[in-house]
């Protein structure tokens, strides 16, 4: 079978510096038959890697276990049922490797063009940029910092608050579960609140669909960015319903050109209302008109 990819090399480096010393060491001397010598955990990682075969017997390895791929796609923006088994876990990391996300991941790596990493303070993209990029990157990067204050999950909490919104910012929320309510909320502090309440105290976690069919973006000439997003929601084991949310993004001339949040539709439906729908992958059911009379 062929040698890893640089996608699956990538990854590779990414979940081995999820682990502790001790292991990354240990898996090195298994993967290599304690055949090399290693003195720290960037020469164990180089070995794991070189002496991997492929990525599914990576995946495989006892010391990379079932938390740790989990941790690994839910800082992807790959969010899975938290009572995933780790044989779900993995085949959800190959498909996640071979697709063309996972390339984004490794040209990421290289030149970094767009910055969504947890510790950016907001979404920064070069110019000239492709608005379906920035879509998908800014999903990832708004769905783990959002999924991130869930305490459910065990992880540190990041940067989250009104600094990533235009101080006049809306937020429209309509909840289709068992009966319709429509709720809206202006201002900055007020949005980022209410969004905040959704993982911190309602415990919920978003599962973004950033397949070609689950998000869309397209730019207005006057700045304007709208990306549409669709998507599970989940509570500890249950999968609760679907969302779709878009997102209004202009740039803020005033902090590096960052862009910020200017408004959002949200709207969920919950289980009660899909009638048996599929609801793994769901789709858009927004198309590029609808999008568009938002930008005018």
């Amino acid at each position: 079978m062929s040698k890893p990819s640089e996608v699956e090399r990538a990854g590779f480096r990414k979940i081995l510096s999820l682990m502790p010393k001790s292991d990354v060491l240990s898996l090195s001397d298994t993967v290599t038959n304690k055949l090399i010598v290693v003195e720290n955990t960037k020469e164990a990682t180089e070995a794991i890697i070189t002496f991997t075969k492929n990525a599914e017997e990576f995946l495989r390895r006892k010391k990379v276990n079932r938390d740790l791929i989990f941790k690994f796609l839910v800082k992807e923006g790959v969010v899975m049922p938290p009572n995933s088994e780790k044989h779900q876990l993995v085949k959800r990391t190959l498909e996640l490797w071979s697709s063309a996300k996972g390339q984004d991941m490794v040209d990421e790596t290289r030149q970094k063009p767009i910055e969504t990493a947890s510790d950016s303070r907001d979404v920064k993209v070069e110019v000239g940029f492709d608005p379906l990029v920035l879509g998908q990157q800014f999903c990832q990067w708004f769905f783990q910092l959002l999924n991130s204050q869930n305490s459910l999950l065990g992880q540190q909490p990041q940067d989250w608050g009104p600094q990533h919104f235009w101080p006049d910012a809306k937020l429209r929320l309509l909840s289709l579960t068992g009966s319709e309510q429509m709720d809206e909320f202006l201002g900055a502090e007020l949005v980022s609140l209410r969004l905040l309440a959704l993982t911190r105290e309602e415990h919920l976690l978003f599962s973004p669909n950033l397949e070609p069919h689950g998000v869309r973006a397209l730019a207005s000439p006057h700045g304007l960015v709208l990306v549409a997003v669709a998507g599970t929601i989940h509570r500890d084991a249950a999968c609760l319903g679907i969302f779709e949310q878009i997102f209004g993004l202009i740039r803020s001339p005033l902090e590096n050109n960052s862009w910020k949040i200017k408004f959002i539709n949200l709207k969920i439906r919950g289980q009660d209302a899909l009638g048996g729908t599929e609801v793994t992958a769901p789709a858009l059911s927004y198309n590029s008109s609808e999008l568009e009379l938002l930008c005018s």
